[in-house]
């Protein structure tokens, strides 16, 4: 199949699959007389994968060394599990420092409701983001 149906069977654009096989995800597939790419099912089969497995979170490198691993023979699920388990607590992180911001901005705006505009007379900063107020929510 040409580069546009493989695109199509695993809603992957065709730039995408030109980038894979330019960084080694995906091989190169043979040519027709004519110089177009011909792309079978295993590269289906393989972009499918690509693409699920940066669902999950994994990083192109990432799964380039899963892939590495079965391209070798070797099996790949403790690998893949210890990736996994390194983005979940990454998004755990993530999740406790984005519920921290939450609460000073619900603090703010809470702030924002009880301040009269006719007081806010610095030129050079609004009393709604108060430099002390904002750093003190933890």
């Amino acid at each position: 199949m040409k580069i546009g149906e493989l695109g199509q069977r695993t809603e992957v654009n065709t730039k995408t699959i030109r980038y894979y096989e330019s960084i080694g995800l995906l091989d190169e597939p043979a040519r027709t007389e004519s110089g177009y790419r011909n792309y079978d099912d295993e590269a289906v089969e393989r972009l499918q994968f690509i693409r699920d497995a940066q669902a999950t979170g994994l990083t192109l490198s990432e799964v380039a060394s899963v892939l590495e691993l079965k391209g070798a023979g070797e099996t790949s699920c403790a690998h893949t599990s210890s990736l996994l388990q390194r983005h979940l607590v990454d998004l755990d992180e993530q999740i406790e420092r984005l519920q921290k911001a939450r609460s000073v901005l619900a603090d703010l705006a809470d702030r924002a409701l009880s301040l009269d505009p006719a007081a806010c007379t610095d030129p050079n900063r609004c009393q709604v983001i108060d430099g002390t107020s904002v750093g003190e929510t933890s």
